[in-house]
């Protein structure tokens, strides 16, 4: 029963017009329809629920829902005794993962960034997700997107379009080409790693790449040929070097 002057509000939301209600992952919110002093909107309620009933004054007021990043609002006017409003979230979700030819990268090696729209278009832009983590399910509103994945905390990073649609789950698998690479300054070959080793890995143009500090520090390279600079007791020694992709390995630099 619901108590005189008040109306019922059932609430449902869809991913289209073919598609069920959505079951869970829903956030509702009711609004005041009219703006305070400050500007904005007073919330009045707020359900987790996937179909709610919320039973308020009749009056006029503005539903919004929210799942993931994709939302919808109306305005809804509230008179008789139920009044029931259906949401359309033309939405869908995008699972990601990256790997090296048929080998998957673990989830902790591994993160990507996701934006609006194609990575050639142009002008900068803020990512609408950031490290999203191998395999978590990112819903997003039907249209284009871009993903930047980031291999390691090097330069294997990799761009890629994609295209959503509403009511699916999109998988997008982005492939590396790149290796994990171990340095090492030794005496001899096959010898202990010297402690208290500053390294530095450059291109062949020069640009530095990455710089760390110990024995054996492990990097994950882009496919490509490098220099390796190890700098220890005042003393400084180099090797070239070339990466292929899914071969893991160490660079050994002697220290002579």
């Amino acid at each position: 029963m619901v108590p005189a002057g008040q109306v019922a509000l059932s609430l449902t939301a869809r991913f289209g017009a073919q598609s069920s209600p959505i079951n869970g992952g829903l956030t509702w919110r009711v609004y005041a329809a009219k703006t305070e002093k400050s500007g904005g909107y007073r919330m009045i309620r707020e359900d987790k629920s996937a179909s709610p009933t919320i039973v308020l004054p009749a009056g006029n007021y503005i539903v919004h829902v929210g799942f993931g990043l994709a939302n919808a609002v109306k305005p809804v006017t509230l008179r008789g005794a139920t009044v029931r409003e259906e949401f359309d979230l033309p939405a869908g979700g995008l699972r990601i993962e990256g790997r090296v030819g048929d080998a998957r990268i673990p989830s902790a090696q591994i993160s990507f960034d996701v934006f609006k729209g194609s990575q050639f278009e142009p002008g900068d832009r803020r990512p609408i997700a950031e490290h999203v983590a191998s395999g978590a399910v990112v819903v997003v509103p039907e249209g284009t997107y871009y993903i930047v994945s980031n291999y390691g905390d090097a330069n294997s990073v990799v761009r890629s379009d994609i295209r959503v649609q509403a009511g699916k789950l999109t998988d997008v698998v982005v492939n590396h080409r790149a290796a994990i690479i171990t340095l090492k300054l030794v005496n001899e070959k096959g010898g202990e790693a010297l402690a208290n080793t500053a390294w530095s890995v450059l291109t062949p143009g020069g640009d530095v790449i990455k710089e760390s500090i110990g024995a054996f520090p492990r990097v994950v390279l882009a496919e490509g040929e490098y220099r390796a600079i190890a700098r220890n007791d005042g003393t400084v020694f180099e090797r070239e070097f070339t990466v292929v992709p899914g071969v893991d390995g160490d660079v050994e630099v002697l220290a002579r």
